[in-house]
């Protein structure tokens, strides 16, 4: 009988604590995998969404708040900013391309973004990605409005279906916007970014709803056209800023210095969202490293399990590894059957564990998607995956050491002993 068949025979045996001891492995092997691989795919995908804004005026409390509430649409920003205001800003520096938006309302729950024209034609979600249609086309009017992929997939609306907006981030208990129907006239194609799971609308066609809003809390109950807009209506909650930039650089040499110039201005949040994301996954990286710490130490500890394992079941193979002996098996032999079953069974659960990493990972992928609208893929690093599969084989032959002195000490007079 050859080693390995002695190997698979002495795993068989034990069903049980062989099943759970390879399942500890598992499970701790596919969460090391999955948290490596989310870590590195993770910032990719919300590095997406601010594509090529190079700086964002908003009046929320922090420049991390700004970037979460106008990139991610964490929720909306409770302060404004004045069309006059936007004027001064855009005329205070040549910027390459400026665009206002203004959030504050939702279809069922997804955000709505009121803007202009500019969004689509000078902002991109991805840098060199311009935004894509799948149905229809943009809005070039007041009351038309577009959604994205996943806004489009959940509400299940086509080009032509009306709907009326509601007040606040929150699907119910806001008012309904019940004076003007919207109508979908295009749905965007998917761009991986929290962009997916929102709608976007022209301007005028909010500050018309928000000005029967204000006219009628002072007891004025008319609709309100384009022309009826007076500057107390015209309102925004941020500016996406665009500088000039020379060919074939990504960064403009004018960012810090028009960073710091408007920073002086203590009435607005000035936000680089590129430093913003980065500065996120710094924080997000201590919790990183916890929860990976805590993965290895359950690796350790499934290490300690093989080792007990092994190490329980000697009282019951003493007989047979001294039937071993008899027939010519040497110690160093027996040696190194036991390390050998110890580090297959690390295999079997680092095998096991890149199966649940890939459900793991799919599962993860998907709720990040449905509830933030980003698209992490799942793409472990093969070095990483080498590194853990073969730490876990390492760990696991390492913990076999034990059982593997205690059967080589085996004595053979005392265990070949008649039974009973």
């Amino acid at each position: 009988m050859s080693d390995f068949s002695i190997i698979i025979r002495s795993i068989v045996s034990r069903p049980v604590s062989t099943i759970v001891t390879i399942l500890m492995v598992s499970i701790s092997v596919g969460l090391l995998i999955v948290l490596l691989t989310l870590k590195g795919s993770g910032q990719q995908a919300f590095a997406r969404g601010s594509g090529n804004i190079d700086l964002l005026l908003s009046r929320d409390a922090s420049p991390m708040v700004a970037v979460l509430n106008a990139v991610f649409h964490a929720n909306a920003p409770r302060n404004s900013i004045g069309w006059d205001e936007y004027e001064a800003y855009v005329g205070s520096f040549p910027w390459a391309w400026t665009v206002p938006i203004q959030q504050g309302d939702n279809y069922r729950g997804h955000p709505v973004i009121a803007t202009t024209t500019d969004f689509y034609e000078k902002f991109s979600p991805v840098p060199g990605e311009p935004w894509s249609m799948a149905q229809g086309r943009w809005f070039d009017k007041p009351l038309e409005i577009v959604l994205g992929s996943e806004a489009a997939r959940r509400t299940r609306l086509k080009p032509g279906a009306r709907l009326m907006l509601t007040h606040g981030t929150h699907e119910h208990g806001g008012h309904v916007h019940d004076e003007y129907l919207f109508e979908v006239v295009g749905i965007l194609e998917p761009t991986g970014s929290a962009h997916d799971r929102a709608m976007f609308t022209d301007l005028i066609g909010s500050w018309m709803l928000h000005a029967v809003d204000r006219r009628e809390a002072e007891g004025i109950h008319v609709t309100v056209a384009p022309e009826d807009l007076v500057m107390e209506d015209k309102l925004i909650t941020g500016i996406l800023l665009g500088l000039p930039k020379r060919s074939g650089r990504g960064v403009s040499s004018a960012l810090q210095q028009q960073f710091d110039r408007l920073r002086r201005d203590t009435s607005i949040t000035v936000a680089q969202p590129a430093a913003q994301i980065d500065r996120l996954f710094t924080i997000v990286g201590n919790l990183d490293r916890i929860f990976i710490a805590m993965s290895i130490v359950v690796l350790l500890s499934s290490g300690a399990a093989i080792m007990l394992a092994l190490y329980n079941s000697m009282d019951l193979r003493r007989r047979q590894i001294a039937v071993l002996r008899v027939l010519g098996c040497s110690r160093g032999r027996v040696f190194s059957l036991v390390l050998t079953e110890s580090a297959v069974i690390g295999l079997l659960g680092a095998i096991g564990g890149l199966v649940l990493s890939v459900g793991g990972g799919m599962i993860a992928a998907w709720m990040l998607q449905q509830r933030l609208g980003l698209v992490i893929p799942m793409n472990p690093d093969p070095g990483q995956i080498l590194l853990v599969v073969s730490c876990t084989i390492a760990l696991a032959a390492i913990a076999g050491i034990v059982p593997a002195v205690a059967a080589y000490r085996t004595d053979i007079t005392r265990n070949l002993r008649p039974i009973g």
